[in-house]
């Protein structure tokens, strides 16, 4: 296990009517409030209305902003800066789920930044200062509500880019199952799959002696595992709606990383270069790829594939070596994400080879692909040639 610094400033307010906190927390913070959110379905579902009271209530001056895209895009972060910078805002609010809060956490940044906000993001400058912001979660997935790392998609480069900083913390986020229970089945599906992944991507590491943090990884898996087929037959389960919730933050918050090398993360850059070209599903693509990029890796060195395998999938490893071990735990995984309804190849989205090396390009936005298997580019090309088919 490596030495390390366990740090996460976000106030996380968790259960039935904890919206109600942002009266306390507005009072820390200012009442000149940018409210942000997606396509408008929060007014369909009772929680623009539910935040809106509190904000009333605290007689909170509001402006909007709406519209932000499922892979948040530059143009959206610029209007946020602009409407910041124009209107005084004291607070941003992010209500969604994790497209909105990596939008508004870019906007937080930016605002003070003189130059163009894509060289923050890009790495090119460091943000010095950022606007506080809040977040009210709609949805389980990306973990943004807890973390300070954020992924926002230029279209006019399709360059989809994430970032990090420790500026880019919610002060707050607000967790209410509730609030999830109108997320549709598909999107509850494309959430399983990225918290699973945020899970396996930490959990594919170098550092030895991490017997703890492995377990934790295992529990949260298998947690999610368990509850996933009984949310989706009731999505209004305030009970499943709940545990999932929490393994999505629990899964990206920084704890399961904690003494480790922090995992490999290549499967999530070669669907950063799909979704920035075809802006598929982030989830929908992890479902395709992380699969064949075990199976590659497997091939090389099974060890922690066999590990997963045998202790989250059941897989028996009798009189099989540690390849076959692996390759069957890989197949586990394609095979309950298939269950829940998940894509398996890129031709389900309509997506052919025809710009194959485009995708490997995008691929390599970052000096180096991967941690646990450095991924050249042969690699990146074999693993979306499995995908394709």
């Amino acid at each position: 296990m490596q030495s390390f610094l366990q740090f996460n400033p976000t106030r996380l307010w968790f259960g039935k009517g904890q919206v109600e906190q942002l009266k306390q927390e507005l009072g820390t913070t200012g009442k000149r409030v940018l409210l942000v959110f997606g396509g408008g379905s929060i007014k369909k579902n009772g929680v623009y209305e539910a935040v809106k009271q509190q904000l009333e209530h605290m007689q909170a001056e509001v402006f909007e902003m709406s519209g932000v895209e499922p892979n948040p895009r530059l143009t959206s972060v610029q209007k946020g800066i602009d409407i910041c910078r124009e209107k005084g805002i004291e607070l941003i609010l992010a209500v969604g789920g994790g497209s909105v809060i990596d939008c508004v956490k870019a906007i937080s940044v930016g605002v003070y930044y003189d130059g163009d906000v894509w060289d923050l993001i890009t790495r090119k400058a460091v943000p010095t200062k950022a606007l506080p912001f809040g977040t009210v979660l709609t949805l389980a997935a990306t973990g943004s509500e807890m973390n300070n790392i954020s992924v926002i998609t230029n279209w006019e480069k399709n360059e989809k880019r994430g970032w990090s900083s420790p500026l880019a913390y919610p002060a707050f986020s607000i967790l209410d199952p509730e609030f999830t229970y109108s997320v549709p089945l598909d999107q509850t599906v494309y959430g399983i799959v990225d918290m699973m992944s945020h899970v396996l991507e930490q959990y594919f590491h170098r550092t030895e002696n991490t017997p703890m943090m492995d377990r934790f990884m295992e529990s949260v898996l298998l947690t999610v595992m368990e509850a996933a087929p009984k949310l989706l037959a009731n999505l209004s389960s305030y009970e499943y709606r709940a545990t999932v919730m929490y393994a999505g933050t629990t899964a990206f918050n920084g704890l399961l990383s904690s003494g480790t090398d922090g995992g490999d993360w290549a499967s999530h850059q070669i669907e950063h270069g799909l979704s920035a070209i075809y802006d598929i599903p982030h989830g929908g693509g992890l479902a395709i790829v992380f699969p064949n990029w075990m199976k590659h890796c497997a091939e090389d060195d099974p060890s922690r594939m066999k590990n997963v395998a045998m202790a989250v999938f059941g897989i028996d490893p009798t009189s099989k070596t540690d390849q076959e071990i692996a390759l069957e735990g890989s197949d586990a995984l394609r095979d309950f994400w298939n269950s829940l309804g998940a894509p398996n190849r890129l031709g389900d989205y309509g997506i052919d080879d025809s710009r194959l090396e485009e995708l490997v390009h995008k691929s390599f936005m970052k000096e180096k692909v991967g941690q646990y298997k450095i991924t050249t580019r042969e690699s990146v090309r074999d693993i979306l040639m499995r995908s394709f088919s």
